[in-house]
């Protein structure tokens, strides 16, 4: 049999890619890097580029190392796309080329083998490499360094990337390769070479979260190999040790107590290396401690030594950049990486119960707000009896005095903002104390005391409104209320950035008691409209929006308008339709809609229709981005479609004439069946809200929708699309009370999903319960003969979800459904009677009287129906519940 041919690269194609890789390496301008690019791309198609780029990586050795690794980098991009439909032999090839280069003798090279091999494992797992492990084994093995620590870096980035693939059965292995492994990630921990120990220490770390019957059955092992390590000389070796306590504590807190004292000691003691990412690290442990529910009288030991170390951390450090961003006054103009990413959330009905993005999210996280965390949690777990530990140190450093010693002073106004909710039982009586302290502090000279002033005196804003009714409490409202409007105006952008986020909190904890100061504060806000720049003008539309929101109809007076419309109008005809400034605009215009109602009606027909031409100008940019002169971007078909939600509670009927001409209908349609979820979202809400206001326009496509929308819920969708299914069925519901009769066609399909998500309530989240609830309702008041014969299914979840629904007219609709089935079928509601009873007993009172006849009937027919045992199943019941139903029997 002839002996197989080894690829060989031809020289002149083999020169052509070095010169390419050369010249885009390159830092000379000179150089049109995107014709590079394009060459490259070229290059691609043919079936052996890729074995040209791993011979360049591994066989180049007299070439600069710049050039082999910009190869291997290209060549990991290259195989994510190209891997699966590459030639059998290609793929061997490249495979064979990289194992023998895991102990190359330049680390540079050793670490892009190894991002290569894993990029492989991310593709075909382990099964489909079967020399992988062995020769992972084997440099592990060979006391080289150089062998051991490519062996060891590939292995980190496999760990990191797809913990899970040496955890699983492997064909031909008698057992799995984490069990082959971790033996020799534990001899690595007392390795003389710190590279080694960091990467053993970061790959077993990596399996904490999954936690696989090899690590849980040598946890002894791992213990002791972080004590050893717990004091090793190299930074990046502690902050791994904490981590690993961090995630223990998070995963699996049983497997610490033993060593619980050993573990807080050793945390307490780290929390003050020099090292700032250790402490960092260790300081997680605390909050994560309490998260685990382990004894807290264990931890209240060390409060007094633990307090001191989180105050003392909390100060600025001297290279935080907060210190450099501080300086920035308002004349200096903002550059493009000020600019945070923002996210907008999508319209969503029912309970708020879905976690949003931490505003926080995409400043840096760091050991002064870690300090400031923990505290908070410290404050919520142990509440006042913190305060004596607490206390004399805040008002120590609130003494110091001099400019030296003012990051001292601002620690402790941070302090006190941290603890403002947990330990205030202890200090309210220091209320008025405290504010009278804080309120010169917003014109102090340092921009950094103004700013946390500001923040601080939002924490304790809900406190000062209860303490309203007496004169002096509304004198001291009033004073903050004034003195971070005062700050708003600020010179310095980062003490407008948190008087404006502070005022915004304000004003969800105010609400109508800002009545009486709407003028001051519009005049205030539309004043730093017109002298923020792009950064913190997106703060003041949240900080208008949210005005909105809180004093609602109230806004709608000539005098106010007057005040606020101009300016917002004028820059809503500034900016064009592509222009990512619009999104936050658009969110404000959203809740300013909402709360003037028909008020909003002079701005609403230019606003209709911008919002039309954004929907249909990123539907073009999707299929055809060179037409629409634009780049996609989702964001501004959702941010469009939640205005227009606003609009149609905002109108209701009076959005007739608006889009009776339009072809919004079709939009819709459209973006209900979108691939992205936020997208679908603010669809179906966008839908809801017109089946309330002008169900005739979905008419001519109504089934389309209908049916559209029952697909949301099927339950493969549920789990990554919670706020979508949510969404449609809400619609749908409404929909049904409007069309009646026209749902028909999906209630059976309907019923049977939303019966299959109350039973598994527990896997999604209230406000879907809550809607699958009173929808399900809706339909069975409009269809019971459908959605009786199968409610026996779904008869007790259902019950106890309409037990929580509060009274409200959709409850009535529910409940009119609830007694329709059980009219039509009173059988299969005889073994969930006892919750149909706690179901009527969780209403306060039923305003409808036909509501109230219909409960009235249902259950004095089960009276009647069950005779002597009617006596038996109200002995099942709580006295209470007893008592409420006494109002219909």
């Amino acid at each position: 049999m002839a002996a197989t041919t080894v690829w060989q690269p031809r020289d002149d194609g083999l020169a052509e890619i070095f010169t390419l890789l050369e010249q885009q390496i390159s830092p000379s301008s000179a150089v049109d890097k995107s014709q590079i690019w394009k060459q490259l791309e070229h290059f691609s198609q043919f079936p052996d580029f890729n074995n040209y780029l791993v011979f360049i990586l591994v066989r180049a050795e007299g070439k600069a190392i710049g050039i082999r690794q910009a190869a291997g980098l290209l060549l990991k991009n290259n195989l994510k796309r190209v891997w699966m439909s590459m030639a059998q032999e290609n793929q061997k090839y490249i495979k064979s080329e990289l194992l023998p280069c895991l102990g190359a003798v330049d680390r540079h090279i050793r670490t892009t083998v190894g991002t290569i091999i894993s990029e492989v494992v991310n593709i075909e797992g382990v099964s489909g490499w079967l020399e992988l492990l062995p020769a992972l084994v084997s440099c592990l093995d060979s006391n080289d360094l150089n062998h051991m620590d490519g062996a060891m870096d590939a292995l980190s980035k496999i760990c990191e990337d797809i913990p899970q693939v040496l955890d699983s059965e492997v064909p031909g292995l008698a057992e799995r390769p984490i069990n082959i492994f971790l033996p020799r990630l534990y001899q690595f921990f007392q390795s003389p070479h710190a590279s080694l120990r960091k990467l053993a220490l970061g790959c077993v770390n990596q399996y904490v979260i999954i936690m696989p019957a090899a690590l849980y059955n040598s946890m002894d092992k791992y213990l002791q190999g972080l004590f050893v390590l717990a004091d090793d000389p190299v930074a990046e070796v502690r902050k791994l040790v904490c981590a690993a306590f961090v995630h223990l504590t998070e995963v699996l807190p049983s497997s610490i107590e033993p060593h619980l004292r050993n573990v807080m000691e050793y945390m307490l003691q780290v929390n003050k290396d020099p090292d700032e990412e250790v402490a960092l690290e260790a300081c997680e442990f605390w909050s994560a401690y309490c998260d685990a529910q382990l004894p807290t009288e264990n931890l209240k030991e060390f409060l007094p030594r633990l307090i001191p170390v989180l105050l003392s951390n909390m100060a600025y450090a001297d290279d935080d950049e907060s210190l450099l961003d501080a300086e920035e006054d308002e004349s200096q103009p903002d550059r493009d990486q000020d600019l945070k990413p923002r996210f907008h959330t999508s319209r969503l009905h029912g309970s708020e119960d879905f976690d949003d993005d931490d505003d926080d999210s995409f400043n840096v996280w760091n050991l002064r707000k870690c300090s400031a965390a923990a505290i908070d949690v410290l404050s919520n777990v142990f509440g006042d009896e913190i305060l004596p530990a607490l206390m004399p140190l805040i008002q120590a450093k609130l003494s110091a005095s001099g400019d030296e010693a003012w990051k001292e002073r601002e620690a402790a106004v941070l302090t006190l903002g941290a603890i403002a909710e947990g330990c205030f039982n202890g200090l309210y009586p220091l209320l008025s104390k405290i504010v009278a302290f804080l309120l010169p502090l917003l014109d102090d000279k340092f921009p950094l005391i103004r700013s946390i002033s500001c923040w601080t005196l939002s924490r304790f804003g809900k406190y000062l409104i209860q303490e309203i009714g007496n004169p002096k409490g509304y004198e001291q409202f009033e004073k903050v209320l004034m003195g971070l409007l005062r700050r708003l105006l600020d010179s310095n952008k980062r003490v407008q950035e948190a008087a404006c986020s502070a005022f915004a909190t304000v004003e969800e904890d105010a609400a109508e008691e800002l009545v009486p100061h709407l003028q001051v504060i519009l005049q205030h806000l539309m004043c730093a409209f017109g002298k923020y720049q792009r950064r913190n003008l997106r703060i003041v539309y949240d900080a208008i929006g949210t005005l909105a929101d809180s004093v609602r109809e109230e806004l709608n007076k000539p005098a106010y308008l007057e005040i606020l419309m101009p300016p917002l109008v004028a820059k809503w005809q500034q900016l064009s339709n592509s222009d990512k400034d619009l999104f936050p605009l658009l969110e404000c215009f959203t809740s300013i809609s909402q709360a003037l109602g028909v008020g909003f009606a002079p701005f609403a027909q230019p606003v209709f229709q911008r919002c039309m031409d954004i929907i249909q100008l990123q539907l073009l940019a999707k299929v055809d981005p060179a037409s629409a002169g634009a780049q996609y971007d989702r964001e501004f078909i959702v941010c469009s479609l939640d205005l227009l939600s606003g609009l149609s509670e905002g109108l209701g009927s009076g959005i007739e004439s608006l889009i009776s001409p339009s072809n919004l209908r079709d939009l819709l349609l459209k973006c209900c069946m979108d691939e992205a979820s936020d997208v679908r979202q603010s669809a179906f809400a966008l839908m809801g809200d017109l089946a309330r206001v002008y169900p005739a326009y979905l008419q001519p496509r109504m089934a389309e929708f209908l049916e559209i929308a029952s697909q949301q819920l099927s339950a493969n969708l549920i789990r990554e699309n919670l706020s979508v299914a949510n969404n449609a069925c809400w619609a749908i519901g409404e929909l049904a009370v409007k069309v009646r009769q026209e749902v028909s066609p999906i209630v059976t399909n309907v019923a049977s999903s939303l019966g299959l998500i109350l039973q598994h309530g527990e896997a999604v989240n209230k406000s879907l319960v809550e809607n699958s609830a009173i929808t399900l309702g809706r339909l069975a008041w409009i269809r019971p003969d459908l959605v009786a014969p199968h409610m026996e299914h779904f008869l007790k979840p259902w019950c106890l979800a309409l037990s929580t629904v509060r009274d409200d007219i959709e409850k009535e609709d529910a409940f009119r459904g609830l007694c329709a089935v059980v009219k039509v079928n009173p059988s299969g509601g005889v073994s969930s009677l006892v919750f149909i009873c706690k179901a009527i007993a969780s209403w306060h009172e039923i305003r409808s009287e036909d509501v109230n006849n219909e409960v009235s009937q249902v259950l004095n027919g089960y009276k009647q129906l069950l005779g002597n045992s009617w006596a038996e199943c109200l002995s099942a019941l709580e006295p209470p519940v007893k008592e409420r139903l006494a109002r219909y029997v």
